[in-house]
């Protein structure tokens, strides 16, 4: 035999035992790791799987986020409350009730009206919405539909809207300010502004359309809650909010028939602000043109006409 070939096959030889050798040495150590564990070994046709134990976790002292049962605050809230907020005691006497409604278009305030109510009664107030931002900073009852919560917020009109709750308040903002705090609010968040381009996009035609359509809007809610709701609806408007806070909160908590007293009412007036009302900005142009304001006018005095004939002692309920 050549001495190449001779030298190939020696080599081949050491690498076939030096394999044998290592599995049977891997074989020892693991059957040995097995015993000293104490785990059985399973048959030839049985695996056997391996998990990390699952150590329970330590409860804490919450409740499940679902279908209106009591939500712990997600994390520790900006906002310093009056009171540590609450859910509303049930009155199982009376059975299950329809929560009360605080409905507006969007962009009318209706986040900040929330706030200070929770402030002066110390109550959760609900939405049909879930804003994880406003989740995680001081509305933990956000989704939250049922009279746990001291009222609901909702931008919606129509039957099925209304037919969900036995009262409401609704909150009215001019139309143009309503309207252009909404377009700020989805170009720039709860407190943001939409930057000056946002009105040029496309050379105007995305901001003259989204006046059109949110004018229409903020008349088809306001008509249909006046006319179309069949319980006790309280009306109120957003300037006078701003303008004569304590005064119009304090009719808005009797509407709901909450008792609060005084110490707790001075600080929510006291702390009134919070962190949900967008601070002024000057445009240095008036994104609303004649033609748009001729028409918001017509509007607006439509929907205050019919506020003022509802609220008016022959037209109350």
């Amino acid at each position: 035999m050549p001495v190449l070939s001779r030298f190939k096959f020696c080599l081949f030889a050491l690498l076939i035992v030096s394999y044998i050798v290592g599995v049977v040495v891997l074989s020892a150590f693991s059957l040995h790791g097995l015993k000293k564990a104490n785990i059985p070994l399973g048959s030839k046709n049985k695996a056997v799987s391996f998990q990390r134990p699952q150590i329970p976790r330590r409860l804490k002292t919450n409740y499940d986020y679902s279908s209106g049962a009591l939500r712990p605050v997600l994390k520790r809230s900006r906002i310093q409350w009056c009171s540590d907020l609450k859910f509303v005691p049930s009155e199982e006497d009376l059975g299950p009730q329809k929560p009360v409604a605080l409905v507006s278009f969007p962009g009318s305030g209706n986040t900040w009206l929330r706030y200070l109510l929770q402030q002066a009664t110390g109550y959760y107030t609900g939405s049909v919405y879930k804003d994880y931002g406003l989740l995680k900073n001081g509305f933990p009852a956000e989704s939250i539909v049922n009279s746990s919560v001291l009222a609901v917020k909702t931008h919606e009109w129509g039957n099925n809207a209304r037919s969900m709750f036995s009262k409401a308040v609704l909150l009215v903002r001019a139309p143009d300010k309503a309207i252009h705090a909404e377009f700020n609010r989805q170009s720039g968040g709860h407190i943001g502004f939409a930057s000056p381009d946002r009105y040029r996009r496309s050379n105007g035609k995305y901001w003259k359309q989204f006046v059109t359509d949110n004018l229409r809007g903020w008349q088809q809610l306001s008509m249909d809650w006046l006319h179309n709701f069949t319980g006790p609806l309280h009306v109120i408007f957003y300037e006078q909010l701003v303008a004569n806070t304590e005064y119009t909160l304090k009719s808005v908590i009797h509407f709901l028939g909450v008792y609060v007293p005084a110490k707790k009412f001075d600080c929510a007036i006291e702390r009134k602000e919070g962190i949900y009302r967008r601070k002024k900005r000057l445009l240095r142009f008036d994104p609303f043109n004649s033609e748009m304001k001729e028409r918001i006018k017509e509007v607006q005095e439509k929907v205050y006409s019919a506020i003022y004939k509802i609220a008016s002692p022959e037209g109350k309920r």
